[in-house]
């Protein structure tokens, strides 16, 4: 009897957990046994290693072959156990050396040949294996730049199953790269572009300084996806960390390119209002895959006609917006992604959307129900509404020339940098992060400068929620007017922001 094992890692979400590959080969009939809760991909995965490593130069094992997966009870899907079950076999039957698999991890699929292909979810994985103690692994030679990011391991790519075993003999040595260097992030659609909507640009700069969600309302042509796209543009770029969080959904969700292995500008994604709720939110057989929502994770999700996506969709916003996480329920365990985004919604005010509300014909009960698509428990969790007007005319609407992104992008760095001073020893990175609690004890405010705040709570205009995100972009207006403080100006300003009964 001969025993040999190594490692791989299986992902739940961006969640990894290192899985012990052993390997046993005996006597007994002749069989290749895979225990441990495998998936179909991973089931098939024993003919594709076979046929690997008879084109690779080895014979596979004419015994009984056990391969266990450790934990037992946690399920295995996909075929990125191949290189890991192909050189663990061979090291059990002492077709090649096993010291160095001990405290290996092995990630990548083999084709019949024995190349080694590309696996997605690489960089989760080996975050994963560091914090669970390992310092070496083997990944596909596709994504080396990508398994680079991961500081504090030695990290070796292959391209065929062949390379790996001689390194593993010690007869060759695997390739190396150094971590990607951060490029300057590409020049995008500036805000200079936007024509007139002083109101508009003002409310997305407040959006951009504090992390809000903003709501568009207008007539077709003035603006408003126009103003959508350019808010990525006002965020500053991604922290280290930030960075690795982003690329590790892109990574699970195979968006990663060799040349841009690292996502180091916050994501913008835009969604047509035919998406299904599984593309919004995430899903899948098995192990659930990431959606919109955590590909937008730090960045900007862009919902255009959001009147028309459908109450399904629209509310399986709701948990996301408050918790910035996205937690789902298969048959294979639960998928946790990260979805902490800015929500921006661009929408008509009726059915009809003429030019001039004025010349809207929608009856009055037609309008209502245009309008009611936007439910109010969805509506309470956006801070910004804003009721953009068509223009007059292309020429002189305003005095001076609109502001162009960079000028706009320092102002809101500054009010960034502010906020994330004040909140650093909760952790908190944005004023639209801060809980409601924190607001109201250890960061209250005088009685007087929140008294309209009262007062709308009184009359019902404004529910408990609402008043906790009144007070968070009141604290964004203070910081773009770097003052340290919210003043009674503010609130008035923030509560003026949600007052829009045309929306």
């Amino acid at each position: 009897m001969a025993l040999a094992r190594t490692w791989s890692v299986a992902l739940f979400g961006v969640d990894g957990v290192p899985v012990e590959i052993e390997a046993d080969v005996g006597v007994g009939t002749v069989k290749t046994q895979l225990l441990g809760l495998p998936d179909a991909a991973l089931h098939e995965s024993k003919d594709r290693v076979k046929a690997a490593v008879r084109n690779s130069g080895h014979d596979w094992p004419s015994q009984r072959v056990t391969l266990g997966l450790s934990p037992a009870t946690l399920p295995k899907n996909g075929s990125g156990y191949d290189l890991a079950i192909a050189c663990v076999v061979l090291a059990a039957a002492r077709a090649i050396p096993g010291e160095r698999l001990a405290d290996t991890v092995l990630l990548g699929e083999l084709a019949l040949d024995g190349r080694v292909r590309a696996v997605r979810g690489v960089l989760p994985a080996l975050l994963a294996a560091r914090r669970a103690g390992l310092t070496e692994a083997v990944v596909p030679a596709e994504v080396l730049r990508e398994a680079a990011l991961v500081e504090g391991m030695t990290v070796h790519g292959a391209t065929t199953l062949a390379d790996v075993l001689l390194w593993l003999s010690g007869e060759h040595r695997l390739q190396h790269t150094s971590p990607p260097a951060v490029s300057p992030p590409p020049d995008g659609p500036d805000l200079a572009d936007v024509i007139g909507q002083p109101e508009a640009r003002w409310a997305l700069e407040v959006a951009a300084a504090g992390g809000h969600h903003i709501l568009l309302t207008g007539p077709p042509g003035t603006g408003k996806t126009m103003l959508a796209q350019r808010l990525a543009g006002l965020l500053p770029p991604l922290s280290q960390e930030e960075a690795l969080g982003v690329t590790a959904v892109h990574s699970i969700a195979g968006l990663l390119t060799p040349e841009s292995p690292l996502v180091t500008t916050p994501p913008f994604v835009s969604l047509h209002h035919s998406t299904s709720t599984a593309a919004l939110i995430g899903g899948g057989t098995g192990m659930a895959k990431p959606g919109a929502m955590s590909r937008a994770h730090r960045g900007v999700l862009f919902l255009d006609e959001a009147r028309e996506f459908g109450a399904a969709k629209l509310e399986a916003l709701r948990t996301a917006l408050e918790e910035g996480e996205v937690r789902l329920a298969r048959r294979d365990g639960i998928a946790r992604y990260p979805a902490r985004f800015q929500l921006v919604m661009a929408t008509n005010p009726c059915p009809c959307a003429p030019p001039k509300d004025i010349d809207c014909v929608c009856l009055p009960a037609a309008r209502r129900r245009y309008q009611s698509k936007l439910s109010g428990p969805l509506l309470d969790r956006v801070d910004l509404r804003v009721v953009m007007r068509p223009l007059t005319a292309m020429s002189g609407v305003e005095i001076t020339p609109p502001e162009p992104t960079a000028a706009v992008r320092e102002r809101v760095h500054k009010a960034r940098t502010r906020a994330t001073e004040r909140w650093s020893a909760h952790g908190w990175l944005t004023n639209a992060e801060v809980p409601g609690p924190a607001l109201r004890r250890e960061y209250a405010l005088p009685r007087h400068v929140t008294t309209v705040l009262d007062r709308a709570l009184t009359t019902g205009a404004l529910t408990g929620r609402g008043a906790d995100r009144c007070l968070r972009v009141a604290w964004t207006l203070a910081d773009l007017a770097e003052v340290d403080q919210p003043t009674s100006d503010h609130v008035a300003a923030a509560l003026e922001f949600r007052e829009r009964r045309k929306s």
